[in-house]
């Protein structure tokens, strides 16, 4: 065996010896349900699954023209799950050619924006002369 042939294994050793211990047992996990229509010619698709340990999900996208000379895709869909602790996780999107847009209610929320930098904001809105000094 070369050098760098003990060193390899020695990290692969490491590595696996690393592994949480969820990782060293796999557990067969049923599909119970899968639906595929797609990709179509129109650039079309949707998708669901539901395995046997509650995950649930399902897309459906289709491919629009934004402008002459673009198209985009534009998608929703939602998954669930549970999660480590028994708290079930739901999440629903849309993705666009503005973004993700993710909303469930195990997601953060931002805290309001407090009123005095609400007028500072609008104050600087209003003149804009006074970022060219």
């Amino acid at each position: 065996m070369n050098t760098l042939t003990v060193v390899l294994f020695c990290v692969l050793a490491v590595v696996v010896s690393a592994a949480p211990p969820h990782f060293a047992q796999q557990e067969f996990i049923p599909i119970l349900a899968s639906n595929l229509d797609g990709p179509n010619v129109d650039g079309s698709y949707s998708y669901s699954f539901q395995t046997g340990n509650g995950i649930q999900a399902q897309e459906q996208g289709s491919l629009v023209k934004i402008s002459k000379d673009e198209d985009a895709n534009r998608v929703q869909g939602s998954f669930s799950y549970t999660d480590v602790d028994g708290n079930p996780i739901s999440l629903s999107y849309t993705a666009d050619e503005n973004g993700f847009h993710p909303s469930g209610e195990h997601l953060p929320v931002a805290p309001p924006i407090p009123d005095a930098i609400l007028k500072a904001l609008e104050y600087i809105s209003q003149h804009p002369e006074e970022d060219n000094l």
